[in-house]
Formats: structure tokens, C-alpha cells, sequence
């Protein structure tokens, strides 16, 4: 007697963590909801029973309606259904091109559903906890606020649970996740650090922990509370903290809520005292009324607080946002700043962060190092792992993801280290 094969529910997240933590969050939904389907997190290569995008707009919506357009045209009788990020002028441009998909979110499809113990996830090693939703700002430029809403901060209890099941199942990394961690918290009065020693504390096993991206003005009042978290060698040495501009002049356009100073001072604290921290940081260039000195003012602040990585970003107007409307052509004070300057300036501030983050790596070329392996690298038989900032170390040969061992750095790339198996 023949077994009917399994449906392929096929589950695709793009965008920040806290997208692809929400995209686990939906596979486990459906797992509960359909028993005998099959979760696929990559495309499939047969008709699937069904699509599940979810999908991220935040750099604009070319990339979300590719991926739409990928599954419509590979597998055109396969129901689409649309989660994620997903803004009004996005959900208008999908349905006029393909009307029989459908929108939804996490909260529908985890409706009447109790809380799941299954850890069914991407990578078996890697466990993604989403710790809060929403943020605290309003940034001219952010759709995404428009999506999500105000903080809503989920109970520190659940947090720790949820971390000692995903370790107990295997998991050597733990990736914090939210629109902004930084303001963790500040709904229920606690905040970040305390939660993450609340981790440390509690929970047993060997891991390490990601923080996940926040705004750098919520973490002004319990700074040495978070330097003190990476003393302790189960938090990665690093941390993505958005700087946006170096002018405060655009900054104030852009409705931050914090100073060139704060970030400036708080990134070289961090790298006085922890000189191989990874900073991450985030670029805009091109914003409505950025002048040729407000983006000098920005490859200043590069140059002087050297972050590791560094997401460059030309300014696309988001509709419905107030940036939008700043640099709307009908507008009588239009403040749009040319396609041709955007495009050089970001060309000059990548230059300038691919010799810094050279420079960098190359800091780490002949130590010795833990890493642990994490997946297959670009180039065709190197495996990827990370240390102890959550820098990649590329290593020769095809490595079974969550190895640990030892590597000797050996040579320095801006993107990656290059190490070899002692």
C-alpha cells in the first residue's frame, strides 16, 4: 500500500532576524495546524502546497515582489499567502499584478493555537527568539513602524524558557531579535542587559548569545549594565547599533531621537574597552535635504568610530512616511537630493568602510581562535564559522554546521577572516 506523500508547505523569510524568527514562528503554526505537512525553508523544486512569503520592504519593495513573482511564475496553480513587513503601497502593487494571493500575519495564523514546545526551525543550531515587537520612534524614513506599532515588550520568564528549550534541543547560538532590542523592556520595566544577565543566570548549557539590532539613545541609560554582558564569554562580542547619519542636522530631519555625540561616544567606549568588538552600524546617504557638508560629516563619523560592518543604504522614499513627502516632487520645498549624488556618496562611503574593515580583520591575522562552523560558504568547498565577535572565519573543506574548534587566522579579507583547522 503506497503512502501519500507529504504536503510542502514552503516557508521563506527575507529581511533582519527578527523577520526570519517570525518565519519559524509561522512554520511551527502550520506544522500544528496541518500534522502531515512537510516545512521547506528553501525554494522548492516541486509544486508545493503552498506558499508562504515573508517578506521585508524595508530598503523598498523590488526585492518582496521578486520573491512573489518567483513563486507565482514557477508555481502558478500554488496558493500564495503574504506575511511580514507588507505596507499598504506593497499590498497595492502585489494585488494589481497577482490578485489571488493573500495577506496575512503571524497573530492569524497562530490564532486558538496553544503555545508549542516544537523547536522546528532553519538551522538546527541556531535558535532565533523574538524578545519584543514595535519600537519607541518615529523615523521619517520607517514604514515598518507603520506595520508593526508601538513596543511591546514579551515576558522575561518566556524568554528564559523558550532559550533553555532551544539549548536543550541543541542550539549553540541564541539570536535576540526584535525591531529594536534596545528598548527592551521599557514597557514592563526592565531592559535589555538585565534580561540577558537573566539568560546568563539561569540558563545551563553551552551557547553563545546575539544581540540584536537597537537604537542607540535607549541604550544610554543602562550602558554599563550592557558592557558589563560581554565580559562574559557566552555573548558574542557584538552589536548593531544604527547610526544613520553623521550630521545632526539630518538626523533631526530624520526624527532621531539621538545626537551624533551619543552614538560617537558610546561606539569608541565600546571599542576602547573591547578593542576586536564587531560594531555594526547602518548608513543612510541621500535623505531629503542631506547638504555635500551633512554627508562629509557622515564619512567623518566612519572613519572615526571604524565599524566592522556597515549597511550603506541610498535613501528610497517609503509611501505614507514623512520622508516621502519631504522629497515628493509635487512638493513646493521638495528636498529631494539627486540620483547621481546619492549614488556617489554611497560609492565614497563604501570605499572608505571596505579599508576600514580590512583594517580590522586584519587585527586578527595570526591568532588562534573557538569557532563554530555555521553553513557552507560562497566559494565552493569552504565552510563558514564565527568567533567569538560573530565575525566569519572561512575555512578550507566542507565542515558539518555546528562544529566547534580551533583556528589560527591567517589572512584578512574586508567581508571575512580566513582560517585554518589546528
Amino acid at each position: 500500500m503506497s503512502v501519500a506523500p507529504a504536503k510542502v508547505i514552503a516557508v521563506m523569510s527575507q529581511g533582519c532576524a527578527a523577520n526570519f524568527g517570525d518565519g519559524e514562528k509561522i512554520a511551527r503554526a502550520l506544522s500544528a495546524q496541518i500534522p502531515d505537512c512537510k516545512i521547506s525553508f528553501e525554494f522548492p523544486t516541486e509544486p508545493p502546497h503552498a506558499f508562504y512569503l515573508n517578506v521585508c520592504t524595508v530598503k523598498g519593495n523590488s526585492t518582496a515582489l521578486k520573491l512573489v513573482q518567483r513563486a507565482a511564475s514557477a508555481f502558478p496553480q500554488a496558493p500564495i499567502f503574504i506575511t511580514g513587513c507588507a505596507p499598504k503601497d506593497f499590498r497595492e502593487a502585489v494585488l494589481k499584478e497577482f490578485p489571488q494571493v493573500v495577506f496575512t500575519d503571524l497573530k492569524q495564523l497562530q490564532a486558538g493555537l496553544n503555545a508549542s514546545p516544537s523547536t522546528l526551525r532553519e538551522s538546527p543550531f541556531v535558535g532565533i527568539v523574538n524578545i519584543e515587537e514595535g519600537c519607541l520612534d518615529a523615523c521619517a524614513f520607517c514604514s515598518t513602524r507603520l506595520v508593526k506599532g508601538r513596543l511591546k515588550s514579551f515576558p522575561e520568564g518566556a524568554i528564559v524558557e523558550q532559550v533553555q528549550r532551544l539549548v536543550d534541543d541543541g542550539c549553540l547560538e541564541i539570536q535576540l531579535t526584535g525591531q529594536d532590542c534596545a528598548c527592551y523592556g521599557f514597557d514592563t520595566g526592565t531592559n535589555l542587559a538585565c534580561l540577558v544577565q537573566k539568560i546568563i543566570t539561569k540558563v545551563t548549557g553551552d551557547y553563545r548569545l546575539r544581540l540584536g539590532m537597537g537604537n542607540p539613545r535607549h541604550i544610554l541609560g543602562y550602558k554599563e549594565a550592557l558592557l558589563e554582558c560581554f565580559q562574559d564569554e557566552r555573548v558574542y562580542r557584538f552589536l548593531h547599533i544604527p547610526a544613520q547619519s553623521g550630521s545632526d542636522h539630518v538626523l533631526q530631519l530624520m526624527n532621531r531621537k539621538h545626537s551624533v555625540e551619543d552614538y560617537r561616544n558610546f561606539a569608541l567606549e565600546l571599542l576602547e574597552k573591547f578593542p576586536l568588538f564587531t560594531l555594526s552600524t547602518d548608513l543612510i546617504v541621500g535623505f531629503p535635504g542631506e547638504s555635500e557638508d551633512d554627508f562629509r560629516q557622515t564619512l567623518d563619523l566612519l572613519k572615526e568610530t571604524r565599524p566592522t560592518v556597515c549597511n550603506i543604504t541610498r535613501f528610497v522614499a517609503r509611501e505614507g512616511t514623512v520622508a516621502a513627502r519631504m522629497e515628493s516632487a509635487n512638493a513646493p520645498d521638495s528636498k529631494a537630493v539627486p540620483d547621481t549624488a546619492k549614488h556617489e556618496r554611497s560609492a565614497q562611503l563604501f570605499d572608505a568602510f571596505q579599508k576600514i574593515a580590512q583594517e580590522n580583520n586584519e587585527q586578527w591575522v595570526g591568532s588562534t581562535c573557538m569557532v563554530i562552523t555555521e553553513k557552507q560558504g560562497h566559494r565552493e568547498g569552504t565552510t563558514i564559522a564565527r568567533n567569538n565577535a560573530y565575525r566569519p572565519v572561512a575555512l578550507a573543506g566542507d565542515i558539518p554546521a555546528g562544529k566547534k574548534l580551533q583556528a589560527r587566522i591567517v589572512k584578512a579579507e574586508p567581508f571575512a577572516l580566513i582560517g585554518e583547522r589546528l
